[in-house]
């Protein structure tokens, strides 16, 4: 399934640094909000069935 890309990732703004996302000088505010919110959602879940955030069926 291929994944949706964001939309703040098509912006002449965002630099797309390995390891370090981040918008250039003078980006709009709701750009930086909207990158702020994706990268504080991609912690971790350590909720029971899931392995590093992922999901894991259990074949019974």
């Amino acid at each position: 399934m291929p994944r949706i890309r964001p939309e703040f990732t098509k912006s002449p703004y965002f630099v797309d640094e390995p390891g370090n996302w981040h918008l250039k000088p003078g980006a709009p505010s709701e750009l930086q909000a909207e990158l702020e919110n994706y990268l504080s959602r991609l912690g971790d879940v350590d909720e029971p069935g899931t392995i590093n955030g992922v999901h894991i069926d259990y074949p019974y």
